[in-house]
């Protein structure tokens, strides 16, 4: 998660990536009717090709088996294809249901991140957003909207991508492993990846901070324009620095509620899927109190999945504005000053030592480093052999070593 967040995606040109030093073996999990035992596989490779934006980047990372590397993607041509160019007529024309799903996402994420980024310099009431546009030579676009030392938010990122090109075909064969639906070949096969994410980090150490990522994306087109392959991922979690159960409960009833509308296992699988992945194996603790967690969503007719998808985002000003405003004038000490920089240490950690995405961006060639490092806090600490204080921060150690159940 996190380099979820990126311009940079639009200047990569990815060629081979050097195997992690002495990386250990990732768990990774793909979903079909539910998520499937985890796997874990050998120290990672990163298959590399067109960089897309932090969201994007995900989608197309994510997917991505461990034991092939791939050569770079071949570039899209100066004009625009007829796909393309047909796309772009439809947008004039204005979206319908019908409209290809690629598309109608764009325009869910794009709409999603004004809504997001007008509630939150609502809840500010003093900074706002710096937009920062960005075009993709070989195709696409994105937006990355950035708040800094504002009244309420120390830093808020919230990005989207839209990015296009052809895959090559070894990295077509790595799709292939998590998606049998593709068809083994030799040809280059047309890509296209969306999405958004947002980090938020609140200067009082009572409000917590917030992350969310949904993102979508297909592969390949036959004789109707419909892509061969496409699937839905994203998720929000929450890390508070000092723990109150009802902002927990609030936080995971709303996102379950959004779940349950579509599918009464989805909140159960999802949650666990969220609290394996962002585990801080080296500390033996999460980066916070989770949320929801999802990947290679493909098991159902997309429109039904792209409405869970769009609830999920719709819901996430209900899930963390009552909690900032509830938080953010509180009065705090020195001591929960430190407190918060230390816990924002950890989620430094975990986003430079186990996030995929992450580590997809730093190890990329000619990658733009300040779009990668968007989701980082402005301000983190780390004390030599730190122990926290049992009274005072001991219920918020206790869940993150072994996650709680919020919704009986």
């Amino acid at each position: 998660m996190a380099a979820h967040l990126a311009r940079s995606s639009a200047r990569l040109t990815l060629s081979r990536v050097a195997h992690i030093a002495s990386s250990k073996p990732l768990h990774v999990r793909t979903y079909t009717s539910a998520p499937r035992a985890t796997s874990i596989r050998s120290p990672l490779r990163l298959a590399t090709f067109t960089a897309i934006g932090s969201a994007a980047a995900a989608a197309v990372y994510f997917s991505q088996p461990s034991s092939v590397q791939c050569e770079a993607p071949q570039p899209s041509p100066k004009t625009p294809s007829t796909a393309v160019q047909a796309d772009q007529e439809r947008k004039l024309k204005g979206l319908t249901k019908e409209s290809p799903m690629r598309l109608r996402m764009e325009e869910f994420v794009k709409k999603m991140q004004q809504d997001v980024t007008a509630g939150l310099e609502k809840v500010d009431g003093q900074a706002t957003f710096k937009v920062d546009r960005w075009t993709r030579a070989e195709g696409g676009d994105g937006i990355s909207m950035v708040l800094q030392d504002g009244k309420v938010f120390e830093k808020a990122g919230v990005a989207v991508s839209v990015v296009y090109g052809m895959l090559p075909p070894a990295a077509v064969a790595q799709m292939r492993a998590r998606h049998p639906n593709i068809a083994e070949s030799n040809e280059a096969l047309p890509f296209f990846a969306t999405g958004i994410s947002c980090v938020i980090h609140p200067h009082n150490p009572n409000a917590p901070t917030v992350h969310f990522n949904y993102r979508y994306f297909e592969l390949g087109s036959d004789e109707n324009g419909e892509p061969i392959s496409w699937w839905f991922g994203g998720g929000s979690d929450l890390t508070p620095t000092i723990l109150y159960e009802e902002d927990a409960v609030h936080f995971h009833q709303v996102i379950k509620d959004a779940c349950d509308r579509h599918d009464p296992q989805y909140y159960k699988d999802f949650k666990k899927w969220c609290d394996d992945y962002f585990f801080i194996q080296h500390r033996g603790e999460r980066r916070g109190i989770g949320g929801i967690f999802f990947d290679d969503l493909d098991n159902r007719p997309a429109d039904e999945l792209f409405a869970f998808v769009k609830d999920c985002g719709n819901s996430f000003l209900r899930q963390y504005v009552p909690i900032v405003e509830k938080r953010k004038d509180m009065s705090f000490t020195a001591e929960d000053r430190q407190w918060q920089q230390l816990r924002r240490g950890r989620y430094v950690e975990f986003n430079l030592v186990y996030d995929r995405g992450t580590k997809f961006g730093l190890l990329t060639p000619g990658s733009r480093i300040e779009s990668i490092m968007m989701s980082m806090p402005l301000t983190a600490r780390w004390e030599y052999m730190h122990e926290a204080d049992v009274k005072a921060h001991g219920s918020l150690m206790e869940v993150l070593r072994a996650p709680r159940e919020w919704i009986r």
